[in-house]
């Protein structure tokens, strides 16, 4: 018996497909997002054998963005957002005038109408987020003042095509009917300010309340399934009723259920719970993204392609570049933020399909913007490796190690001590063991990505380096090659085991004492080099048999301790 299961058929067919093809790219050293528009393309309807319904794969790679921003929302506060709201608004606003008055002259060169060109420019002004968001969590600049600015920039971008969308429909009218109705335009855009700015400040008032409490009531059952479906709830709900009630959009009402979650104590919990949830359906965006893109294109159009894809590339980003610079910023935080926003992508596809809809614009100015959105989004990852190279090679040590005031970031100091230990992770078992140690005048360095953990670190004189343990250069300037013990407190488990590995082969004498979950991740790390690895279960019944006064060792093969 044959049954129809198309939404069986896109999951399954896009995640295997994105799964080969981004396998394929990791292992040619080029980004797995490459590999995932791939898999999108050979999944569409434009290329021979299995075909994804798109539509379906639209709906889903929605839901990733919800994910996403709701996500980046757990880890961004209301502070975070109005710190950097002086360079982000005005900053956003310019850019999006000059992407778009850039896309109007390519559109005149085309002999397209004025409106045809205005949406055609306005597509070609904002960045995709789920993109940008996966090139700020590669970089670990997530929490940094650049990854703060992007992010309050996307924002803002976000705002603006939401009213670009409400006002389209009104403005065409207008046109169409052939006399101005300023009157109607300005209503219609009051109306729609109003409806996000109400929806913005009852989440703050009313959501910064609510949320974390019901999230409290969810933890309080002891059941994680339910904790874990509040969660979801809350995101996708809020996400939700922000477009029904309010006219927003999914990605702006998951951003602030994730910000006014942040309030809560939970909130690393709830982050961690959703993450293979996210990494899913962000996987799937990709794919729902090639799936749109016609090859054709590039050889009918080739010219045209080129033209829309350097607008996308350079214009926008040249445009950012000279807007972060002159607000007194740093050329390395500028080109951090013009590389982020050298990419299109949902609200481009969302604001092409309404322009045909109402007959404003035609198919081929929608495969120019798929056809950018596509190379733009494979090049993205080229175009930060340049930057970085193009950095390193011009920077000074003096514009690595010195703190620039005008980023308000936190510099690496140089760390000028031996015989320490060296704690990776400042986390709920980190800052335990980093406390005691610290207490006890014992020499420490903490190696540790999260911007605020660090600033905190070192006003209270704890030697921190600001990076991933797993980039060599940091543990290089943790002072590897002289310390006394090395403790490896990250919840990954597979990634603690590749931190070990490259601190043995560097110390085969070190005394390395590592944390895991999982009995695979006690033997995965053990077998890289580990002294001691410490699973919390087993330490947990240990310490309740002690209580007992029970000589029943259940680790009998414990290694000595680190000598502090």
């Amino acid at each position: 018996m044959e049954h129809s299961t198309p939404l069986i058929t896109t999951i399954a067919g896009g995640l295997v497909l994105a799964f080969i093809f981004g396998l394929i790219a990791n292992r040619l050293r080029i980004s797995p997002l490459v590999g995932y528009l791939i898999a999108g393309i050979v999944a569409g309807k434009h290329t021979p054998g299995f075909v994804a319904d798109e539509v379906l794969a639209n709906q889903l790679a929605e839901v990733g963005v919800i994910l996403l921003m709701f996500g980046v929302g757990l880890h961004f506060s209301l502070k975070d957002l109005l710190s950097v709201k002086k360079i982000a608004i005005p900053g956003a606003i310019t850019q999006i005038a000059v992407a778009t008055l850039l896309g109007m002259g390519l559109a005149y060169g085309l002999g397209w109408d004025l409106i045809n060109g205005i949406v055609f420019g306005l597509c070609l002004s904002t960045a995709s987020t789920v993109v940008l968001l996966r090139a700020l969590e590669e970089r670990q600049l997530i929490e940094s003042q650049r990854g703060k600015i992007a992010i309050g920039w996307l924002i803002v971008e976000d705002l603006v095509m939401v009213l670009a969308l409400v006002l389209l429909p009104a403005i065409t009218g207008i046109i169409q009917q052939g006399h101005s109705d300023f009157a109607s335009l300005a209503i219609s855009l009051g109306i729609t300010l109003g409806k996000v700015v109400a929806f913005i400040v009852l989440m703050i008032v009313v959501g910064r309340r609510v949320v974390p409490w019901l999230l409290a009531k969810s933890a309080s059952t002891g059941s994680n399934e339910l904790f874990t479906l509040s969660v979801l709830a809350i995101a996708m709900g809020i996400a939700y009723g922000s477009v029904q009630l309010f006219g927003a959009s999914f990605a702006l009402g998951a951003f602030f259920a994730g910000m006014v979650l942040n309030e809560s104590e939970l909130s690393h919990r709830a982050a961690q719970n959703t993450l293979p949830l996210r990494d899913a359906f962000a996987v799937l965006f990709f794919v729902s993204v090639g799936m749109l893109f016609e090859p054709m294109t590039l050889l009918e159009q080739p010219l045209a392609v080129m033209a829309t894809l350097v607008i996308i590339v350079l214009g926008k980003s040249i445009a950012a570049f000279l807007i972060v610079r002159l607000f007194g910023h740093s050329k390395r935080t500028a080109l951090t933020i013009s590389a982020s926003l050298a990419q299109i992508g949902e609200f481009a596809f969302i604001l092409a399909t309404m322009g045909i809809a109402l007959g404003v614009m035609d198919k081929e100015g929608q495969s120019l913007i798929l056809a950018g959105a596509i190379l733009s989004i494979l090049l993205n990852p080229l175009v930060f490796n340049l930057i970085g190279k193009y950095l390193n090679k011009t920077e000074t040590i003096e514009d690595q190690i010195i703190e620039e005031v005008v980023e308000e970031e936190v510099a690496q100091v140089p760390v000028d001590m031996c015989n320490h230990v060296i704690l990776v992770g400042y986390g709920r078992v980190g800052s335990i063991l980093g406390s005691r140690l610290h207490d006890r005048d014992i020499p420490l360095v903490v190696v540790e990505n999260s911007l605020s953990r660090v600033e905190m670190l070192r006003e209270r004189d704890i030697s921190t380096v600001l990076g991933n343990a797993g980039n060599h250069e940091m543990m290089s300037l943790a002072r590897l090659d002289c310390a006394r013990c090395l403790l490896v407190t990250t919840p990954n488990g597979y990634e603690a085991g590749e931190i070990v590995a490259y601190a043995r082969a560097q110390r085969p004498d070190l005394m390395i004492i590592a944390r895991a979950h999982y009995d695979d991740e006690v033997e995965y790390i053990s077998e890289r080099g580990a002294n001691h690895v410490i699973m919390g279960e087993r330490e947990i019944a240990q310490s309740m048999l002690e209580e007992l006064h029970l000589d029943m060792s259940l680790n009998p093969n414990k290694a000595e301790g680190c000598p502090i």
